[in-house]
């Protein structure tokens, strides 16, 4: 069976490498006579692809000694709620800047917490184009943190220098483009990440938090939902998806072995640009609605003349094994995810199609 050049949003492409690892040693992991899947989150064999998977992190990061590197589950979602919940006590509000709708989500969940305010948001008629500017930010000094999202799936923006928060603590949603590039974890006080964009799959988030916020988080939460439950027990407080772990760190040895992060970055950034020069190629056929300076280099949006045509961009892409390219039901579109399993042959597969599409359908009736 051929594999398919994978565009989905989440759960997303995965390495062939990582993939033929956990193939190879679905059966019989290391000589145990027994499954990863089958083996105690308790016991030595497992315990050893856990360890291995927050070493990785922290080498690929340079995560410092004063975080914590867990991992929890719920996926990001959960963290909506879950980062009040620690981070913001009574007689305090949080800030939040929107720039999509799960920033939108997170903001909602907090309200149900404590106090909030909205420092920021780009959105216009239930659009978001555009990451706001530094003078747009009305952040207040006092707040318990300020929360953002790094990359917006649905519209199809990111973030590419984060805001200055002086002593307040920022905390990020990265889930859609963690460890696309490498960036400094030390701007930020907490970091969440569903790993099912670019370093696994589905059913795990990855929090990088600094220890003297998990230290100073709120104690009157049941003890599952605190953050210092599970950096004092290693993330192995209850029974983890111990196989979304597994990928996790099969997919970071890969990246490891790509030249890390720096390599990552760089051939990122050479997909985003193919696929950029394309739309912008035929401005006047493939419209992105995405201000230039904030364009994602995850998740390229992009509509045709009509809807119509849409829908057979859609159905002759996978055709030609090309999937995962229909946008969010939410915005409509065309939405084509770069994570880092996606190669440049891919993209480049895919902006050749745009071109011969156009030449058989560039009616705009």
């Amino acid at each position: 069976m051929a594999r398919v050049m994978n565009f989905n949003p989440g759960p997303a492409a995965l390495p062939l490498t990582a993939l033929e690892r956990a193939r190879d040693e679905l059966i019989d992991f290391r000589g145990s006579g027994m499954s990863i899947i089958e083996h105690s989150h308790r016991g030595k064999e497992y315990e050893a692809v856990h360890d291995e998977a927050i070493a990785l992190t922290r080498e690929l990061l340079s995560v410092s000694d004063n975080y914590h590197v867990l991992f929890l589950q719920g996926g990001a979602s959960q963290q909506f709620a879950v980062v009040p919940m620690n981070l913001l006590p009574s007689g305090k509000s949080a800030d939040y800047i929107l720039t999509g709708g799960w920033s939108e989500k997170a903001l909602e969940e907090a309200k149900l917490i404590g106090q909030t305010r909205v420092a920021a948001s780009t959105g216009e008629n239930g659009k978001y184009t555009r990451i706001p500017r530094k003078d747009e930010l009305k952040l207040d000094p006092n707040a318990a943190y300020v929360h953002m999202t790094s990359n917006n799936t649905l519209f199809g923006t990111q973030w590419f220098e984060f805001p200055e928060t002086g002593n307040v603590p920022l905390v990020a949603d990265m889930s859609s483009d963690f460890m696309w590039r490498k960036f400094d974890v030390n701007r930020f006080a907490l970091i969440y990440a569903g790993a099912q964009k670019n370093i696994g799959p589905s059913g795990i988030v990855l929090v990088i938090a600094r220890k003297d916020i998990v230290e100073g988080g709120r104690k009157d939460i049941p003890k599952i939902f605190r953050y210092n439950t599970h950096a004092d027990n290693r993330s192995l407080y209850n029974t983890p998806p111990t196989f979304s772990i597994y990928l996790v760190r099969n997919v970071l040895s890969w990246m490891k072995e790509q030249g890390g992060l720096s390599a990552m970055e760089k051939i990122n950034r050479e997909k985003g640009r193919l696929l950029y020069e394309a739309i912008d190629r035929h401005a006047d056929y493939y419209r992105c609605p995405v201000a230039t300076d904030s364009r994602s280099l995850m998740n390229v949006v992009f509509r045709l003349p009509t809807e119509a045509l849409e829908e057979q961009f859609v159905g002759e892409a996978k055709k030609k094994g090309m999937v995962g390219l229909k946008g969010h039901r939410s915005v409509g579109g065309i939405r084509v995810s770069l994570y880092n399993a996606v190669s440049v042959e891919s993209v480049k597969a895919l902006t050749a199609f745009m071109d011969d599409f156009i030449r058989s359908n560039g009616a705009k009736s």
